[in-house]
Parts: structure tokens; sequence; C-alpha cells
């Protein structure tokens, strides 16, 4: 089974998550935007969600997370949660 480790930034807006795709290609540091913006209690940790297999988060996140390039940050994603900046940091 394949398994990936990737993190997030939760925001309410596609606005905000454009602006922050933007800061990030800018050069600004994943972690750290993450913990000053993201709405999921994984922000405090820098956005990481650990590592999880397909199925273990919502659909949306699932095709990103499993077909995306290792190391891109992908988004705006939209899920019921909200908007996502997805980074996938590593996947097996």
């Amino acid at each position: 089974m394949a398994l990936a480790t990737a993190r997030h930034i939760l925001v309410e807006t596609e606005e905000q998550c454009l602006a922050l795709k933007q800061q990030i290609s800018e050069g600004a540091d994943f972690a750290e935007l993450a913990k000053a913006h993201s709405q999921c209690p994984s922000g405090q940790q820098g956005g990481d969600l650990g590592q999880f297999g397909p199925g273990m988060m919502v659909p949306e996140f699932d095709k990103v997370v499993f077909s995306a390039e290792v190391g891109s940050v992908e988004g705006p994603v939209k899920t019921m949660f909200g908007y996502h900046l997805l980074q996938v940091t590593d996947r097996s």
C-alpha cells in the first residue's frame, strides 16, 4: 500500500489560499505560514499531517496527495473544511 507524508494550510477562502501560495513561491516558509494562518490544529506543527494511506483523508485530498510531485505546493484544494494548500513531503 502506498503511504504519503504531507503538510497543509487550511483557510476559509480561495483568495487567502492563493495569496499564501504566492508568498511560498516567493520564498516564504510553508511551516511558518501554517503556524500563522492555518485553521487546522496541525498548523501548530507547521501543518504536518504525518503519514497516511489512501482513503484516510477526504477524497479531494487523496487525489492530490497520491498524484502530485513530492515537494510541490498544490492548491487551492476545496474540501468541506475550506481551502487547502498541500505539500507532499514523502511518498512510498
